[in-house]
């Protein structure tokens, strides 16, 4: 599975921000996608994921605390992508954002449980 990443930049405090995950390559039938994101010198954090099954076409999310109500995880099939939608920036979400993948459900905030990743945008916000 390969997975590309974009949509970093400069923002403000206040403002938004969606990142873009295409992903391509052999899926299996149920999986997680998932964020990451890292500030140099840090450890990379979960940030949020979301899983897919084909079988019961069902699909489950999970954020970190520090972004529940202010981001969104979303994919579109059709298009091979997944989308992290930020809102209401704070200076304190400025890192690399990375995007994976794991093969298997459940949903998991456990970095060690991706085996696919993308190379990180950067994404900036100013106060």
């Amino acid at each position: 599975v390969q997975l590309q990443a974009s949509g970093g930049g400069l923002v403000q405090a206040g403002d938004s921000l969606r990142l873009s995950c295409a992903y391509s390559g052999r899926t299996s039938s149920a999986y997680v996608m998932g964020w990451f994101r890292q500030v140099p010198g840090k450890e990379r954090d979960f940030v949020a994921s979301i899983s897919w099954n084909v079988y019961t076409q069902s699909s489950d999310s999970l954020y970190s605390d520090s972004v529940k109500g202010r981001f969104t995880v979303s994919k579109d099939d059709a298009k091979n992508t997944m989308y992290l939608q930020m809102s209401n920036l704070k200076p304190e979400d400025t890192a690399i954002y990375y995007c994976a993948f794991k093969l298997s459900l459940p949903v998991s905030t456990l970095r060690d449980c991706y085996c696919y990743w993308g190379q990180g945008t950067l994404v900036t916000v100013s106060s």
